[in-house]
């Protein structure tokens, strides 16, 4: 296979394995399409596993959204232990405390469901003063850090076993899992920290549709490419305009556009002749001003 790299658009739903980060697994999906440009849309931990969507080329244009989104995750928790990170990488801190019943655990959720405060653990990429707090942690240096206010739209025990149990976790963006996971245990009065997680969805995107790197691995160029969605797919919460021949043209020259009354306000998706060319907001006085459009836009 050559390696030679290539202009490439679109959007990959990808499995990401476990004790890889999330850019690692973004360049090893990357080399492999030998695509020239990619990003993703949301990190997730090397001990996390699941839905990593990657986008190519044209498509990082759209990708902000897919951080802004609601996520999905399965949580297996480990009770009775708490660890120095919050998770299974940690140091165990601390052991003990009278293990709950599944009807206990069950009566707890409600209390994590709705609008929650976490303070940010430590073990993260949050800044402080410009540098991650990780990076202060390694020295043994501890930062204040303000509760942060997090949505958990649905919070649901999917399985308990004693000193184990699993959680199907819908949440809002900024979200910490691992926090969950303690905060959780703190209230069963018994400690616990997060053993595995893997996400399941982003906004629209299904874990169900995305694909693991064997099995990319084991696809021909032509399979992987079409494999594939379009950059438009990360914006289908978005109304629809399709332009005219001359509207498409002052859009591509960066001019605004009068529109009828109704187009809603806020971000559009536009097209022209059917192809996605852009995002466009409509600003106060129904003028419509380009935002972020597709490169190579034909002249109509």
């Amino acid at each position: 296979m050559t390696s030679t790299k290539r202009p490439l658009n679109g959007v990959l739903l990808f499995d990401k394995p476990l004790h890889l980060s999330s850019n690692t697994a973004m360049q090893k999906v990357r080399r492999l399409f030998r695509a020239e440009k990619a990003g993703h849309t949301g990190t997730l931990d090397p001990l996390a596993t699941g839905l990593l969507p990657i986008c190519f080329g044209e498509a990082t244009k759209f990708s902000a959204g897919m951080l802004d989104a609601d996520k999905r995750y399965r949580a297996h928790l480990k009770l009775g232990q708490t660890s120095s990170t919050g998770d299974a990488e940690g140091e165990i801190t601390q052991t003990g405390g009278a293990l709950p019943d599944e009807a206990q655990a069950r009566a707890i959720l409600s209390r994590f469901t709705g609008d929650i405060e976490q303070i940010p653990p430590m073990h993260s990429a949050l800044k402080h003063q410009g540098k991650p707090l990780y990076e202060y942690i390694r020295k043994g240096e501890t930062i204040d850090r303000p509760p942060r206010r997090v949505t958990i739209h649905e919070l649901t025990l999917e399985n308990f076993s004693g000193d184990e149990m699993t959680l199907d976790v819908r949440c809002s963006k900024g979200t910490y899992i691992r926090t969950l996971a303690e905060d959780i245990g703190a209230a069963l009065g018994c400690g616990a920290h997060l053993l595995a997680l893997r996400r399941t969805a982003t906004a629209d995107f299904k874990l169900d549709d995305a694909l693991t790197l064997e099995q990319l691995e084991a696809m021909s160029e032509t399979q992987r490419d079409a494999c594939l969605l379009p950059a438009d797919s990360l914006l289908l919460e978005l109304p629809m305009l399709e332009l005219d021949d001359a509207q498409a043209k002052r859009m591509a020259q960066g001019q605004k556009l009068a529109v009828q009354p109704d187009v809603p306000d806020g971000n559009v998706r536009l097209y022209h002749a059917g192809s996605f060319i852009g995002v466009a907001e409509l600003q106060e006085g129904r003028r419509l001003v380009p935002r972020r459009l597709m490169a190579g836009i034909p002249s109509p």
